[in-house]
């Protein structure tokens, strides 16, 4: 088994060199330094072709050599992966189109066009004020994971700021936090917990779990005592009603909602939360 974390020490350690090599100044020296980088990439990019065409007659071989990260990212490189872009993309979108389906939504690849996706949230996820959220913490997550290479994303649907007083978090890198104590919460029922140091509410609606940061939008309280009736979140101080199905949103309001965690099967193994570092 490969150690991961190694994987990820070895590309870091490139990263850094890369960056240091561009920050240094314009002479002989650097030009030579980038000469022999761009040779050395060249005989490796050389190498990796005949290799992939020796094994191209071996399916399982190919797929293995895919999955790890290291290959992977060499492959990328020298355009030699052995799936394509768009396949990887749809792929992505798949992994994630669970949550976004708990919420009342979903996503669509509109088109891919010069190593640009262009994505469509529809349902209630399409102007959405967690739709930024939404994106940031679990759609770009599963393409930086799957489709590294993808040139950029644009999306139909996103919000405008939210409109209930409170300053939109901004998009940001997300952190992957598991959540080994949420398995146990039945249908019909609550759990408050706490990842990464954030106030979590954690609802079973139908045998989906759902994830929000236990705040309400209305007064402000903590959700800590909330009920659960159906699909519908009541906060317990001010009495007010959310429909977890639709994004959190306040019922008797089209701009006021819950903040909702993105809650997924990472790998198809630990359940895990997304949240803004």
């Amino acid at each position: 088994m490969r150690d991961e974390s190694t994987d990820s020490d070895v590309l870091g350690r490139v990263q850094e060199l890369t960056e240091a090599l561009e920050a240094l100044d314009d002479g002989p020296a650097k030009e030579t330094a980038e000469q022999l980088v761009g040779a050395v990439v060249e005989l490796y990019g050389e190498g990796l072709a005949r290799i992939m065409a020796t094994v191209a007659h071996a399916p399982a071989i190919v797929a293995r050599l895919a999955d790890d990260g290291v290959v992977a990212s060499l492959l990328l490189v020298h355009d030699l992966y052995p799936v394509p872009l768009e396949t990887r993309v749809l792929e992505a979108l798949d992994s994630v189109r669970p949550y976004m389906e708990s919420h009342g939504g979903n996503v669509e690849l509109a088109a891919l066009e010069d190593g640009v996706a262009h994505l469509k949230l529809v349902g209630h996820c399409h102007g959405c004020p967690a739709s930024l959220s939404t994106l940031e913490l679990a759609i770009k997550d599963a393409l930086d994971e799957r489709a590294p290479d993808l040139l950029g994303v644009e999306v139909e649907g996103l919000a405008e700021p939210a409109s209930n007083g409170k300053t939109p978090r901004g998009p940001s890198a997300p952190t992957w936090l598991a959540l080994d104590d949420v398995s146990g919460v039945e249908p019909g029922t609550l759990q408050n917990v706490e990842a990464g140091g954030v106030e979590l509410l954690v609802a079973n609606v139908d045998g989906t779990l759902l994830a929000y940061r236990s705040e309400c939008p209305v007064c402000g309280a903590g959700l800590g005592d909330a009920s659960l009736e159906g699909a519908i979140l009541s906060c317990g101080r001010c009495r007010h009603g959310f429909s977890l199905v639709e994004a959190g949103r306040a019922l008797g309001s089209d701009d006021v909602y819950l903040e909702p965690v993105p809650l997924l099967r990472r790998k198809g193994l630990e359940l895990s939360v997304a949240l803004a570092s």
